[in-house]
């Protein structure tokens, strides 16, 4: 787990997310009644350490629409982890992101509007919530942004969403210390992976961001699949 959690923070401290895409199948397999409270302690953990460097270019004016449509997406994300069957909502978020990647990549622009931000924010309150992997829907939005907009805005938006996810689930009493604990436990790994990635960074052009973006949403998906389906 903990060399899952390295390589999803050196990803996620490259382009702004990949920490769940790594780390959540590693972790489902080895314990799945971890999942998904383990990761959204560690995703809300990580954007610490991202924003302790990076903090100019976080775009406010789309978290203000985009992260209180994730309450709202967070609370039904709360009830389908209590109330459906977790395979069938995993394929159905893959599949999502899956149509989203390859209607984006080539043809489709979705603009950077109100409306697309309430609708990424709530989307992504449901997936983070329910399967763990809630940065695909507004990373596609903040794709044709400038690479240090996309992380800092993300790391915003992991850190605030990961909270409003655990008191969903305090709420409806999912959490257990023995979790948390364990979170901490590993929390450290987070921080080499963070330093791990700003050392790469450089190697990384500017232009070549928003591909590693879509291919990171995409693996996000084609892995919630699997791991749903098998």
């Amino acid at each position: 787990m903990a060399l899952a959690l390295l390589a999803g923070a050196t990803v996620q401290s490259l382009v702004g997310l990949g920490l769940g895409l790594v780390s959540a199948p590693v972790i489902t397999l080895v314990e799945p009644r971890l999942m998904p409270e383990l990761m959204l302690w560690l995703a809300f953990a990580l954007p610490f350490l991202t924003l302790a460097n990076e903090r100019e270019d976080i775009d406010w004016h789309g978290l203000g629409w985009s992260l209180p449509s994730r309450i709202a997406g967070t609370a039904v994300g709360v009830v389908a982890v209590t109330t459906l069957e977790p395979r069938l909502l995993g394929v159905a978020v893959g599949a999502m992101v899956l149509v989203a990647v390859a209607l984006t990549w080539r043809t489709v622009v979705v603009p950077l509007t109100r409306t697309s931000l309430v609708v990424a924010g709530a989307v992504s309150g449901v997936t983070g919530t329910a399967t763990s992997i809630g940065g695909p829907p507004l990373a596609l939005l903040y794709q044709h942004q400038p690479p240090r907009t996309i992380r800092t805005t993300l790391a915003v938006y992991f850190m605030v969403g990961a909270a409003l996810s655990l008191a969903g689930l305090g709420l409806a009493g999912q959490l257990d210390l023995h979790t948390l604990l364990l979170a901490l436990l590993l929390a450290p790994v987070l921080g080499v992976g963070a330093v791990l990635g700003r050392v790469l960074r450089p190697r990384l052009p500017e232009a070549r961001v928003r591909a590693v973006v879509l291919v990171v949403c995409a693996s996000s998906a084609l892995v919630l699949l699997v791991r749903s389906l098998t």
